[in-house]
């Protein structure tokens, strides 16, 4: 089984070539900001969009206002869901990888994530259940202004 949960946490975090798209783990002296996520047995996250710009480094204090075990972990949909799914395969399954944290009931716990491309960064619950009954979010990562675009195109106009 060990096997299997390091494969599936290789495929939440990683993209394959060119670096993941979803960023990649953060250093905490280098956070630019910290924004704190509340998590609740309603199966929301509050907040449940957050802004931040390409190459910024955030601190996510994560608390669980709950009283079940939740979790925020950052991936793509496809990752998400396939990790998900395993979840609910597996569910005592225990996992702790840079983009991710599992909290306790009443407790606070961080993750500290570099977002290193534009677009969107999906997040989610995966404890049984959770996921299904819409415990997710979205991170919008906005160009840097002045900074050149990341879409292979250069800044020339088509």
């Amino acid at each position: 089984m060990s096997a299997l949960v390091l494969a599936t946490s290789v495929a939440v975090a990683a993209g394959g070539h060119g670096g993941s798209p979803v960023g990649e783990p953060g250093k905490a002296t280098q956070a630019t900001r910290t924004v704190e996520v509340d998590m609740t047995d309603n199966m929301r996250f509050t907040p449940a969009e957050i802004s931040v710009q390409q190459g910024e480094t955030v601190r996510f204090v994560v608390k669980n206002s709950g009283a079940v075990k939740h979790e925020l972990v950052l991936g793509t949909p496809e990752a998400l869901k396939e990790h998900y799914a395993m979840m609910v395969k597996m569910p005592g399954m225990e996992h702790a990888d840079d983009n991710m944290v599992s909290v306790a009931p009443g407790k606070t716990g961080e993750v500290v994530w570099r977002f290193t491309k534009v677009g969107k960064v999906d997040f989610a619950c995966l404890q049984p259940g959770h996921y299904d009954a819409g415990m997710k979010g979205l991170v919008k990562v906005a160009q840097k202004p002045g900074a050149p675009k990341t879409d292979g195109h250069g800044s020339h106009k088509h």
